[in-house]
């Protein structure tokens, strides 16, 4: 597939990726370290390691105009975030102050990079930033009505809102609004007084499944969000303190999405457990699958892949085995994690990045 760059670094599951605002720098998040890849020539070369984690790293994500990176881990010692600049002499790691006594889960920077938020097992969300007096990383726990673990967080456009999802089947939207840290937000559907930790939405799957991803659309007024019963949940806010206008549900034969970006106002990409990206399009009036984007790019891959598993099972029947029965018919050959914007102009995404467990990086132009 033309359209796409296969990057295959290791063997082993990449938990989350990022990429610098040049695109130059690739942030891999391995086992206890995040791997820092160089872009050279078209393939992407390893120049540096990240280590002061003990235990799995969890989530990394790179602030775009500073650089900074932040990491998360399962620490069992600290339990705490780092973030790292570059400096002359190295990447230089500052400890954060999470206040957490169970693993980080999930971190993202705010689109203002004034703040970043790290979800947790702890049933908490901290809102971490910088203090200049003190000269280092505090943080505010975001705690009502959180109820089990944070699997994953997505910024508002504002900086101010986040969404939040858990274990618990819900998919949350609150203010993590600090005074003299944010500019107070313009009124929108999800609220207007946005003191922190206001609950400007709360919204329950259908089926009781864990949420796995969310994300906001580009103008922040829709979320979206996608759980362990394979459907993705579209909701669009009506006023503070009213039920949303609409809340759409679309339910899936496929396995399980891990991860959701939106390609405008009325398209979403998502991918997980099926290998493979799909597209899905829609309004407040209705959403339906679309299809892969896999398939879109060689639509002969279907009848494939159809053709492939009955020679299979004629394999099988014959001579008790296959030759290639561990071979996916798709660029993936493993979960796929999480999906990345790479490059979009005005909220259209041109092309976006996944990773999964089969240690590949994959950049996809729509």
């Amino acid at each position: 597939m033309a359209s796409t760059e296969v990057h295959h670094l290791f063997h082993r599951p990449i938990a989350d990726h990022c990429f610098s605002v040049d695109r130059q720098t690739l942030a891999v998040a391995k086992e206890n370290v995040v791997d820092l890849y160089q872009k050279k020539a078209g393939k992407f070369a390893l120049t540096d390691e990240l280590k002061g984690h003990d235990k799995t790293v969890t989530s990394v994500d790179i602030a775009p105009r500073s650089g900074k990176i932040v990491t998360c881990s399962q620490d069992s010692i600290d339990r705490n975030a780092y973030v790292w600049e570059h400096t002359s002499s190295g990447w230089k790691p500052t400890l954060v102050l999470l206040r957490i006594n169970r693993a980080a889960t999930f971190v993202r920077w705010s689109p203002s990079e004034q703040k970043f938020a790290v979800g947790s097992g702890a049933r908490v969300i901290a809102i971490c930033y910088f203090e200049e007096e003190n000269d280092w990383w505090i943080s505010k726990h975001l705690k009502k009505p959180i109820r089990s673990t944070i699997t994953t967080l997505a910024w508002h456009p504002n900086s101010v809102l986040l969404a939040a999802g858990s274990t618990d089947s819900h998919a949350r939207v609150f203010s993590s609004f600090i005074k003299g840290i944010d500019e107070r937000p313009q009124p929108t559907a999800w609220g207007e007084r946005l003191p922190f930790n206001t609950v400007c939405g709360e919204f329950l799957n259908d089926s009781a499944g864990w949420v796995h991803g969310c994300a906001f659309s580009p103008s922040g007024n829709a979320l979206a969000f996608t759980c362990h019963d394979s459907s993705v949940t579209i909701v669009y806010p009506s006023a503070p303190e009213q039920p949303p206008r609409a809340m759409l549900n679309i339910s899936t034969q496929l396995l399980p999405f891990m991860s959701l970006v939106w390609n405008g106002e009325n398209e979403i990409l998502a991918a997980g457990h099926d290998c493979e990206v799909y597209r899905l399009g829609g309004d407040e009036h209705g959403w339906q699958l679309s299809g892969s984007m896999e398939k879109k790019a060689n639509p002969n891959i279907g009848p494939a892949r159809e053709e492939s598993a009955l020679n299979k099972f004629r394999q099988m029947d014959l001579k008790g085995s296959t030759k290639d029965d561990s071979r996916l018919q798709t660029l993936h050959q493993n979960t796929i994690n999480t999906l990345r914007i790479y490059e979009e102009s005005g909220g259209a995404v041109k092309k976006f990045s996944t990773s999964g467990v089969d240690g590949r990086v994959v950049i996809w132009q729509v």
